[in-house]
């Protein structure tokens, strides 16, 4: 289905062509007329599927012409890199739609506050937020949302798994109950389905492609020991000096500078983001590795959810997620929009459980790469099933 006939106004259909794009993706051919049509929404669907757009479209649609600048929208997210992807979005998609955004995140100077706080106090048309920030703005008493007409969550599961319902509960009471709710989720385990009660009204529902990485990833693990993973590393990037864009995913901030300075002792340049940066020294690196002049970063599994670039070649999993969900997002960075992409896993004797969770959930085996001879042997897979379901076994590479 193309944009032209999804009944969006010529404003926003010039800008959406002045970007390059034609066809809508799946999530949106079925979000936008729900949106516009004025229903509440909880949709999942994985990352790299367009869903941004999805409600952001039909969003900036209602809000041609507006005259005022009460904020009429807004969108909370769990991490200020989504916020600022989001916001930056909006900016290109609305750039022949005179509308605001602002976005709202921890992390930045005093400066920022104040920029923060004159958007919440005079008013800007879409305010993108994280809770915790969010809030600490409400408690000094200038916010005002009584105009607000949509509020829009965001990668809804990852924001329960941080831990912020209270802080969303907190927020949505300050909200007119006259609203229209949407909520977008990657996965929709029981917790979305019991805050979706309390918030939405009557919603539709859209389900696609749970848990299903595109079809242009090419997927394989390495079974390894924990001291063959850095001289694995090496192999793995000295085989492939074409590629320009590489994330490496770790599960906590204490190993991003271990993997860094063992990187660039082995030639590698590379750059660590975690939570230890503040916000200018993350979106440097970031900018840099948008723009090739950073080849490699590493990074936690924050920076799964919340970056969106392009032509990224391959993702490797230095270990493997603790949960299988977090795979999907890790390797849903790399074949977005219909390119091609790998996505290489490090799986340890421990982690042999949380391999077959992954093939599980994927429904799908994952080729097994021998060990360069020169690493010798790494462990011996074991499958680990709680169920009767016959397990998947590991296709492996000769």
């Amino acid at each position: 289905m193309k944009f032209t006939e999804l009944n969006l106004n010529e404003q926003l259909l010039e800008a959406i062509s002045h970007m390059g794009f034609v066809n809508a993706t799946p999530i949106q051919q079925l979000a936008i007329p729900q949106i516009l049509d004025n229903k509440d929404l909880i949709a999942c669907a994985q990352t790299g599927t367009g869903k941004t757009a999805a409600f952001i479209l039909p969003i900036l649609n209602k809000l041609t012409g507006k005259e005022d600048y009460s904020i009429d929208t807004l969108i909370i997210v769990p991490t200020r890199e989504l916020a600022v992807q989001i916001e930056q979005e909006i900016q290109g998609l609305s750039y022949f739609v005179s509308v605001g955004s602002k976005a709202i995140y921890g992390g930045g100077s005093g400066k920022d506050w104040d920029l923060q706080k004159d958007a919440l106090k005079e008013g800007t048309d879409i305010i993108v937020a994280t809770p915790g920030k969010l809030l600490s703005h409400i408690a000094q008493g200038y916010v005002d949302f009584s105009k607000v007409k949509h509020l829009v969550l965001d990668e809804a599961d990852k924001m329960l798994d941080m831990g912020f319902t209270d802080d969303l509960m907190s927020i949505i009471s300050k909200l007119p109950e006259k609203r229209q709710t949407l909520m977008f989720s990657a996965t929709m385990p029981n917790k979305i389905r019991e805050l979706a009660k309390k918030i939405l009204k009557d919603p539709e529902e859209i389900t696609l492609s749970i848990s299903k990485p595109a079809a242009g990833v090419k997927q394989s693990v390495y079974l390894t020991f924990d001291n063959q993973k850095v001289p694995l590393l090496k192999h793995i990037l000295t085989e492939r000096p074409d590629y320009s864009s590489i994330i490496i995913f770790t599960s906590s901030k204490s190993k991003v500078n271990e993997i860094v300075h063992a990187l660039r002792k082995n030639g590698f340049k590379s750059h660590g983001v975690s939570s230890n940066l503040d916000q200018s020294e993350r979106e440097e690196v970031l900018l840099g590795f948008r723009s090739k002049r950073i080849r490699i970063i590493v990074a936690t599994d924050v920076m799964s959810r919340g970056i969106d670039i392009k032509e990224i070649n391959l993702v490797i999993n230095y270990d493997t997620p603790f949960d299988a969900e977090d795979y999907v997002h890790r390797v849903g960075r790399t074949a977005r929009a219909n390119t091609k992409g790998e996505a290489i896993t490090l799986v340890n004797e421990k982690d042999m459980k949380k391999l077959t969770q992954i093939q599980k959930l994927i429904e799908a085996e994952i080729t097994q790469i021998p060990l360069p001879v020169d690493l010798g042997e790494g462990p011996e897979f074991k499958v680990h099933s709680n169920s009767s379901r016959r397990p998947f076994k590991m296709k492996r590479k000769n």
